[in-house]
């Protein structure tokens, strides 16, 4: 068994069934916990994301909103969602839908907990998993455990699948040599991680949008040229997603794994990444940013994981294979038959279906935004660990540690950018699966402080009060040091 062998089934290991259940599982327990706040609180979505100004110490809302959402949407939205399809056929679609509907309810519960138990560190608001594992479970050895193993998934073993992507897709489109797609992506990240976090919310706060609005705009106009297979792609979705379609339901299986598996990496619900950013904000209430993570979570999965999951089967670029190499055929599926690999080869020709000579380009320019954003957001959250393992010693020992990371980093960007696309998505899925291991597990015993926050923000919007106050006295949580400073 080579290197490649081991990394394929350890990631089938960490992300397995008890995986699925776990994620699954939290995402509904918090839903019926908070009676579905995904849906009875939409509206509060919106209005915090422009609620709140940045200040010396955080930064906005909206910058923190686009810096998850920075995080979220990446590789998983374009590269994710086709091999989702290839390895589960379309019902990993609805099951990635799924993953988010539920999932909006554990973003909300661990980005509460991040602004619960964030600190100030060098003039800047910290927090994350490991930060409220060791202030709301007094556990310091899980804490570190988590900081650990953060700062080498986000720094060593998820990076690559987003270079990774970027080269592939800029082969496709330009001819570029991977090592020339791999050295500017490294270029470009090395300027904006030696700039800091106030950088890199700048830049995340200008080219997200931007990118996200291009992408859906292209979905848009694929979508409405196809409108009248629209009720046909909906049917084979559901139908092989629950076992229903005479082909596809003996990959019912494959299409639960992988539209979680997908779906989590590209969302990024409970795996304990959002906290870092919902941490960094300035707000008045915990609860405005749980609302705002919450949201993001809609916005990847069930917006641009759905544009490009449309794109795909609306134009049948795209083809199921059945885990032993071979195709499983059905009816539906137009792919030339020259085509052997999957990823972003099928979007880039399902926009080129209708945008003949444009679609490889646009693709692998959405596709850079979408993935360099990411790891600029990877960079930031595993900053935020080196700052918590290191935050008793001296500034010295922090800032050397903190460039040891951005160097590390731009080394393993740029050689896991040049090599195999599968085994970057393999290592990609361990990191990100012990991470949620982690997290969910650490959210779902503090659930009693999270669920506080969310009954005392709630009680003041039923009040009338516009923007609820958190005073974690009144609330009956303790731990909350930095809260506690402002009373």
């Amino acid at each position: 068994m080579n290197f490649s062998d081991i990394i394929a089934t350890a990631s089938a290991h960490v992300m397995g069934v008890p995986f699925i259940i776990l994620c699954l599982g939290t995402g509904v327990y918090f839903s019926i916990r908070t009676n579905f706040l995904q849906l009875r609180y939409l509206k509060d979505m919106v209005k915090m994301l422009f609620a709140g100004k940045s200040s010396s110490r955080g930064i906005s809302s909206f910058q923190a909103f686009m810096l998850a959402l920075s995080g979220r949407v990446g590789t998983g939205n374009i590269a994710g969602v086709a091999t989702a399809i290839a390895l589960g056929g379309p019902g990993a679609v609805f099951w990635m839908w799924m993953i988010a509907f539920f999932g909006a309810g554990t973003a909300y519960i661990e980005a509460a907990l991040g602004q619960i138990y964030k600190e100030e560190i060098d003039g800047h608001y910290r927090g994350g998993p490991a930060y409220f594992i060791l202030k709301g479970l007094k556990m310091k050895s899980y804490a570190i455990a988590f900081a650990i193993v953060t700062i080498f998934s986000l720094g060593v073993m998820t990076p690559g699948v987003q270079g990774n992507a970027i080269t592939i897709a800029f082969g496709n489109a330009f001819g570029l040599n991977h090592m020339l797609s791999a050295g500017l992506v490294v270029l470009l990240l090395a300027l904006i991680i030696f700039g800091g976090i106030k950088r890199i919310a700048q830049v995340a706060e200008i080219v997200t949008p931007f990118m996200a609005a291009g992408y859906m705009i292209i979905a848009v106009i694929i979508i409405v040229l196809n409108y009248e297979v629209i009720p046909e792609m909906f049917m084979l979705i559901v139908k092989s997603a629950l076992g229903f379609h005479p082909v596809l339901g003996g990959v019912v299986g494959s299409a639960i794994s992988m539209g979680v598996r997908r779906g989590l990496f590209s969302n990024e619900a409970g795996q304990g990444t959002a906290p870092h950013a919902a941490a960094a904000a300035h707000v008045s209430h915990p609860g405005s940013q749980g609302l705002v993570q919450a949201f993001s979570v809609y916005v990847d999965t069930l917006l641009v994981c759905s544009a490009t999951a449309f794109i795909i089967l609306a134009t049948g670029m795209y083809r199921v294979y059945d885990g032993a190499g071979g195709a499983i055929v059905f009816d539906g599926g137009g792919l030339p038959a020259d085509v052997v690999e999957y990823g972003p080869v099928f979007t880039q020709l399902g926009v080129d279906k209708h945008f003949p000579g444009f679609g490889a380009a646009f693709v692998a320019l959405a596709l850079f935004f979408f993935a360099f954003t990411t790891i600029m957001s990877y960079y930031f959250q595993a900053e935020t660990n080196v700052y918590f393992l290191t935050r008793n010693k001296t500034r010295r020992v922090g800032l050397w540690s903190v460039n040891t990371l951005r160097i590390v980093m731009l080394l393993v960007t740029f050689f896991a950018s040049i090599n195999e696309m599968q085994l970057a998505w393999n290592m990609a899925d361990i990191g990100i699966g012990v991470m949620a291991w982690f997290n969910l597990i650490a959210i779902l015993l503090l659930q009693k402080p999270a669920l506080r926050s969310f009954f005392d923000y709630e009680s003041q919007r039923r009040k009338g009060i516009r923007d609820p106050v958190f005073n974690p006295a009144k609330a009956g949580i303790t731990g909350a040091d930095e809260w506690e400073k402002k009373r």
